[in-house]
């Protein structure tokens, strides 16, 4: 009798650890009974310095900025390219463009009468997430190929939402000049672009409404959340915004002191809160690792329209740290130790470190560029990251070695003029100058030597590969 009573004891005592427990971590029991889910937002042309977390004194971006006190702010975290197309493939598939044929020297993205695309040989995150039973949505803006064999229910999404390529292709009209383009670009109407709107293969809407464009994708990623709130999911929600030209809805018309431009920061901003509280409200955000990230840097050509890399030099389309450095944030509530992360990473990184955390293995049969950032996320290592190359099409443009950087060739980030050789290589400090604004090649010739021997190393790795951003064709119709 006294050891039944001792056991009930017991079991009442384990059942009250079990519900402490439960309440210290609400999310706990959700992690061990599945894989954690994914979502990736990712931007378009978002300048380094177009965040408040990231030091932008006028555009106001709160949700964000919780998402930075609570999670993670990587300060050197870049893209693997400084265009659309090659810097989405790479985030895929973890892989450099030079090595999937997503590069060119003279097609640097794909357009509407092109007819290549992200090679079915690749292996992106959607699929190898897929083998282990996950629900996977691309929503947005691909840029991967407009065909069906390139679309992304082709590259391991169950579904897609979203415009096949930039929102300033398809315009309805040429331009006489330079000046003319520029003005049309920053007085846009929608009917001044003929892209499309799709569902998986449908065009549900052509000319787009890119005035309601953002808060529709976010509507669809809530959609998606809410519908496989039970079971593992991956969300590659990839806006269209502040892709020049710029549109917002009219809530957000005329709200930001920085102008259009900041108002369509800030309804993203909006939109990012609108998803984070979903996942709070469905008791997801324990077990959901949100990053949020931008493609490249900004359009510079557009000015005040351009977005801004703050502090740091250059802008879309450059191999300068502002055409490849992007804010970047990391968020896992109870998981993620909070924090400013001085480190190394790259969207490269996210397909190794997702297939850790889901418990998939990486693909074995080819070269990964990226390395997994799971230590580092968990406060528990250091970024394995010690290198970044900066290709510009075809060529090493150059290399970041922990705090130095060289640059072997430089060239503005449009324009006609020809590419500079450095036979001495530019070099900087970016612990020291993140700017690129002090040369000190002449005080280190021993960091240019180790350079060139680890840039050399890697040329010599990269095996030559179909180009498929030359391949092209009649533009496509459509009503």
């Amino acid at each position: 009798m006294q050891n039944t009573k001792s056991m009930k004891t017991l079991a009442k005592l384990l059942l009250f650890c079990l519900v402490c427990a439960l309440a210290a971590n609400p999310g706990g029991a959700q992690s061990r009974q599945r894989p954690q889910n994914f979502v990736v937002i990712f931007c378009d042309d978002l300048g380094y310095g177009d965040l408040g977390s990231f030091g932008n004194p006028t555009i106001r971006t709160p949700h964000l900025d919780r998402m930075a006190a609570e999670g993670q702010r990587w300060t050197s975290f870049y893209a693997a390219d400084s265009v659309c197309t090659p810097s989405r493939s790479a985030l895929l598939t973890g892989r450099l463009p030079i090595r999937t044929g997503m590069f060119s020297d003279t097609n640097r993205v794909l357009f509407p009468n092109s007819t290549g695309g992200l090679p079915a040989s690749e292996i992106t995150i959607a699929e190898l997430l897929k083998t282990r039973s996950y629900a996977t949505a691309a929503i947005g803006k691909w840029h991967l190929g407009w065909q069906p064999e390139y679309l992304p229910m082709k590259q391991g999404f169950d579904s897609y939402f979203g415009i096949p390529y930039s929102n300033d292709m398809d315009a309805v009209v040429k331009f006489s000049s330079r000046a003319e383009y520029h003005a049309f670009m920053k007085n846009p109407k929608r009917e001044y672009w003929n892209v499309p709107l799709q569902r998986n293969e449908e065009i549900l809407e052509r000319p787009a409404d890119q005035t309601t464009i953002t808060k529709r994708y976010t509507d669809e990623a809530i959609k998606f959340i809410s519908a496989n709130k039970s079971k593992p999911f991956f969300l590659y929600l990839a806006h269209s915004m502040p892709h020049m030209p710029l549109f917002r809805s009219k809530d957000f018309e005329n709200k930001s002191a920085r102008g259009l431009y900041g108002d369509v920061i800030e309804e993203l901003d909006a939109n990012v809160g609108r998803l984070l509280d979903t996942l709070r409200q469905l008791k997801l955000d324990r077990n959901t690792l949100v990053v949020f990230t931008s493609d490249n840097g900004p359009w510079a050509l557009f000015d005040e329209q351009g977005g801004s890399a703050g502090l740091l030099r250059g802008a879309k389309g450059g191999t300068y740290e502002g055409g490849m450095r992007e804010p970047t944030i990391f968020w896992q509530p109870g998981t993620i130790k909070p924090g400013v992360v001085t480190d190394l990473g790259a969207t490269l990184d996210l397909l190794p470190t997702f297939c850790n955390l889901a418990g998939v293995p990486a693909p074995a049969d080819r070269v990964l560029d990226g390395y997994d950032l799971t230590a580092v996320l968990h406060g528990k290592g250091r970024s394995p990251r010690q290198m970044m190359p900066y290709w510009r099409g075809s060529k090493l443009y150059a290399l970041r070695h922990g705090s130095f950087k060289a640059h072997f060739i430089t060239k503005s980030e449009y324009g006609g003029e020809p590419e500079v050789t450095h036979a001495t290589p530019e070099l900087y400090n970016l612990d020291i100058d993140p700017s690129e604004k002090w040369n000190v090649a002449a005080k280190h010739p021993e960091v240019i030597a180790e350079i060139r021997r680890l840039a050399e190393a890697h040329r010599k790795a990269i095996p030559p590969v179909e180009n498929q951003l030359d391949k092209r064709i009649a533009a496509p119709t459509g009503k």
